[in-house]
Formats: C-alpha cells, structure tokens, sequence
C-alpha cells in the first residue's frame, strides 16, 4: 500500500518556505509604508488597522471555497483541496512582488487575501494535507503521523524565516528592498503547483481500505459519544485559535515598535523562533508517546506550555526575553494537530476533509470577530501597557483546557469497554 507522507513532505517544505518568505516580507512593506517618525503611536495604529482589515478578509472569504472543496475532496479527489488553494497562493504572493515593484499603494494587498480565500486559502490547503495524511495512518499512528507532517512544516518555516530576514535586505540600483525574497515565494509556490499536479500522488484505495476498516471496528461506538466529544473538541480548539492567532497577531506589530524595534533581520529570527516550536513540539510528541501519555494529556500540557509562554510574553522588553518568553512555549504546537487526529477518530474516512475543513473555518469565523477586539485593545493600551492582550491571550488559553478535559474523563470512562470491543 502506498503511503501517502513521503510524496507530501516535499511539497509541504517548499510550500511553507515561500510562505515563511511572503510573510517576512508582507511585514516589511507594511512597516515602511506606514512609517512615521514622527508619530511613533500613528504608525502602530496605521499597521495595526491594516493588518486587522488584511486578516479579517483572509478568515472571512475562504469560507465557501473551502467547505465546497472540502466535500469534492472527501469524494476521493484529494488532489483537488490541495492544488486549487496553491494557484491562489501563487497569484496572490505575485500581486505582492508586483505592488513592491511597481510601488502601488498599500491597499492594493487587501486583494492578496480575497485572491487566496476564493481558491479556499490556508483552510481548504491543510485541511486537505491533514485529510491525505489521516486516510495513510491507523489510528494509534495518527497523532505521530499528523504531527510528523507538522514537523516537516516547521522546520520549512524555521529555514524560511532565517533567511527571510537577510534576502529582504538584499537589492540592487534595479532591484528594491523585498524584490529577491518576494520572487523567490512566487518561484517556490510555482513548484508546489506544478508538484502537486504531476508529482504528488493518491491512492484511492487508501481511503477505501481506511473507511472500511473504521466502519467495522467502530460502529458501536458511533452513536455513543462521537457528537458530544466532537463539540468539545471543537469547542477546545476554537478557544485555544482564539488565544494563539490573536495573541500572535498583535505580536507581529509589538515587535516593531520601541522598545524591541526590530527590523528585517530580527523580524526574520522572531518568526524563526515560531516555527523552531514545531520540532520542540514534535519532540515533546515523541516523547509524551513512549511515555503512553493519552492524546488529551498532551492536548493539556501544550496548552500550559503556551498559556505560560504568552503571559510572560507581556512583559517583555528586550530581544533576550522574546526569545526566553518563546521558549516557554516549545510545546505549544501539540494541540492543533493532536485536536485533528482526536477528531478524525470520530468520523468517517470520507468525512475527513470536511470536518478538518470546518474546524479551520470554526477558528476564522471566531476570528472574525475576536481580531478587531485585540487590535482595539492593543491600540487603547499602546501607551500604558501594551502587553496586556498576551495576558488576554493567556486567560482564553486556560479557558480552552476545560473542554478537553472533559473530552479525556470521557474517554477514561470507556477505555476499559472500547478494549474489550476492539479484542
């Protein structure tokens, strides 16, 4: 049987290099067009109010693309899910390196999220690598498997954003500041796109086999407690995207300004130390697993690991303590990836896509309306205490443990009765 991981992971660390490439670079423009020195608080709140308006459009528009790719997907075309959102990657990064050249002004980047959402965006694109990567695994590898893929992903963003920093800086009389990096995002996602198209292969008979298997040894369990963990999880998850994305998002613009004042560079190794968290997280995966640590238990420890991380973070003043408040949350990335591999021992083989599709779209709809309250209070604090939505972040974090504990009492309560089922 074919296994589906070793054709993906390429396309996956190529994707996410352009990726980490796109954003450094996004960051930058933004920064320099709204630059200030005048009015350092003016500049805040221009990029702020910018980059809310940029990522409310990249949650909102993906919605319908996805959920309708999603569900061509789970008709054994997982080919599709993946390869329409990279077109949209592809002409989106393109709209960038075209606005830098041509020094269009800045609104014209609020087309990059609606060009990227009407091809699905990142939701339809992971949705479908997680599906591909769940239909390949059995149920007691699939949380090794899915966070394998995750590693694979992180260590392409850490690459990504080393680099990012330095190839920003770099330019020519002809060439601009973000011209080479910029090229380079659109070069990489182009080979993405002509990999997933030609390269990247499905067996069909995976899905088959893995559906098949899932409807015998799971049938009893089906109807007992499947809807109920289910909104706990997603309830969970959503809570803890919440708590992640808008901490994360408001850390993006906390570190442009006084005192931390990073530029390219340090931009560069800020998103680096992110991404360093998924093999510090793959580890800890590892590990909680040898150790017979039950997915939920890992879920918890994740979550502590970030909540801890984020609090600190609010109290940061210089570039040492960034990266001390980050490594805090080296297991901060267990929980997504175990989440979907919980979930997907709930559903169906050709329910996957779907259901992972809308727990991404449940995170953007949340999202909708928590990142215009983090940017308002990011904005009323900036003179006072602009750390404080890290420790907003913190409290949601804590809030997020209490749905997936109740989700692994639950499970403690019938382990004994689902091993006699499965004998």
């Amino acid at each position: 049987m074919m296994s589906c991981r070793q054709y993906i992971a390429p396309m996956v660390f190529c994707a996410q290099v352009a990726s980490s490439f796109f954003d450094t670079a996004l960051q930058m423009v933004v920064k320099e067009r709204c630059a200030n020195a005048t009015d350092p608080d003016s500049e805040q709140k221009a990029i702020t109010n910018f980059n809310m308006i940029f990522n409310m459009i990249f949650k909102f528009m993906p919605i319908v693309p996805a959920i309708l790719l999603a569900k061509v997907g789970d008709k054994g075309y997982r080919k599709v899910p993946i390869f329409v959102p990279l077109i949209g990657y592809l002409v989106s990064r393109t709209l960038l390196l075209l606005d830098i050249v041509l020094e269009w002004p800045l609104q014209v980047l609020y087309a990059v999220p609606v060009i990227h959402g009407l091809c699905g965006g990142f939701a339809s694109y992971w949705a479908g690598v997680m599906a591909l990567v769940s239909v390949c695994a059995t149920e007691d590898k699939r949380s090794l498997r899915i966070m394998r893929t995750e590693l694979v992903y992180g260590i392409a963003g850490f690459i990504g954003s080393l680099a990012s920093g330095h190839l920003f800086n770099l330019y020519t009389v002809d060439l601009k500041h973000g011209v080479i990096l910029s090229g380079l995002s659109v070069l990489f996602y182009f080979f993405c796109l002509i990999y997933a198209a030609f390269i990247l292969r499905v067996d069909n008979l995976v899905l088959e086999d893995r559906q098949e298997r899932r409807e015998i040894i799971g049938i009893i369990n089906q109807e007992a407690r499947d809807m109920m963990n289910i909104v706990l999880l997603f309830a969970s998850g959503i809570l803890y995207d919440i708590a992640v994305a808008g901490g994360i998002e408001m850390l993006a613009a906390y570190v442009l300004k006084d005192p931390l004042n990073w530029g390219a560079t340090e931009v560069g190794y800020g998103n680096a130390a992110g991404s360093l968290l998924f093999i510090t997280s793959f580890v800890g995966v590892k590990f909680f697993t040898r150790c017979s640590v039950r997915d939920e238990s890992m879920i918890m420890i994740g979550m502590v690991s970030f909540a801890a991380g984020i609090y600190f973070m609010a109290f940061v003043t210089t570039t040492p303590l960034y990266f001390l408040a980050r490594a805090l949350t080296l297991f901060a990335l267990i929980p997504m990836p175990t989440i979907r591999s919980l979930l997907s021992k709930q559903v169906k083989g050709t329910s996957y896509g779907i259901t992972f599709v809308l727990l991404q779209l449940s995170f953007k709809l949340a999202s909708l309306v928590t990142t215009p309250i983090y940017t308002k209070i990011y904005q009323a604090y900036l003179d006072t205490f602009p750390g404080f939505v890290f420790i907003l972040s913190s409290i949601f974090t804590v809030l997020s443990i209490i749905p997936i504990s109740i989700v692994g009492c639950r499970s403690a309560r019938h382990n004994g009765y689902e091993t006699i089922q499965g004998n």
